[in-house]
């Protein structure tokens, strides 16, 4: 496992990617509302992202379709934009989005209530973000890779949520996906020691029942098998000597 470490130009380039992204969340994030289609919402993103000359690399990622991956209720991630598929009052919708900036990637996702949603519901979303932050606390030079993972397990295995097993975190730069896999769930390894300048995509995915989950016929759409809703956070986080910095956070 190669696990690349970034210099100093290699991390203002990724500040940067990681502050353009974060701008598009904040303005996709005022768009979420009763009546907007998933597909209106992938449009808005691409538009967005490509206003700050970069470019969306989830389109066309391994024959991905769209620029934002739009998941809504038990769609976990990866949920495909369509313009038939409208947002109504009650719904959850995870955006995860990721973009190209002068040859360095970003990559982040933020789940939203539409409108009102039960206590249950705002609960799941509220502690899947938490539980994020709860795993970077251990995101430091000398700490261990795994020290993430279990942290994320310990808070979120509190809440009897299920966490999500057949998909993981990631490290990435000039690569959207790169080594190292970070899994959300407990692991009896170590795994890899921290070293400042590796920048990583730390991104808990949480189920409100099991944790099992299965892809649709699209071969993209991951849905939780229960059919309970399901929640995705993440950001792209830069490891330093001291507390980790948050890129993709404005």
């Amino acid at each position: 496992m190669a696990v690349s470490i970034k210099s100093e130009r290699e991390i203002e380039f990724m500040r940067e990617a990681g502050k353009i992204l974060a701008k598009v969340h904040d303005e996709l994030g005022q768009a979420i509302k009763p009546g907007i289609s998933t597909w209106e919402i992938d449009k808005l993103g691409e538009k967005l992202i490509r206003s700050y000359d970069c470019i969306p690399n989830f389109l066309n990622y391994n024959g991905y379709p769209a620029s934002i991956c739009v998941s809504v209720n038990e769609e976990v991630v990866h949920g495909i934009p369509k313009k038939n598929r409208i947002l109504k009052e009650g719904d959850i919708v995870s955006l995860d989005a990721g973009l190209i900036h002068k040859g360095y990637h970003s990559d982040a996702a933020r789940t939203y209530a539409v409108g009102k949603v039960s206590p249950e519901v705002q609960k799941l979303i509220d502690e899947t973000k938490q539980s994020f932050f709860e795993g970077i606390k251990m995101a430091k030079a000398g700490n261990h890779l795994f020290d993430i993972s279990n942290a994320i397990d310990a808070y979120i295995s509190k809440c009897g949520y299920g966490i999500v097993r057949d998909l993981v975190g990631h490290g990435i730069g000039t690569s959207l996906h790169e080594d190292p896999q970070i899994p959300n769930f407990h692991q009896n390894r170590r795994g890899l020691l921290l070293q400042p300048g590796m920048t990583l995509a730390v991104e808990p995915m949480i189920n409100m029942g099991r944790a099992d989950v299965e892809w649709l016929a699209d071969n993209w759409t991951v849905v939780a098998e229960d059919g309970l809703p399901s929640a995705h956070y993440e950001n792209t986080i830069l490891i330093t000597d001291g507390e980790p910095e948050i890129l993709t956070l404005l």
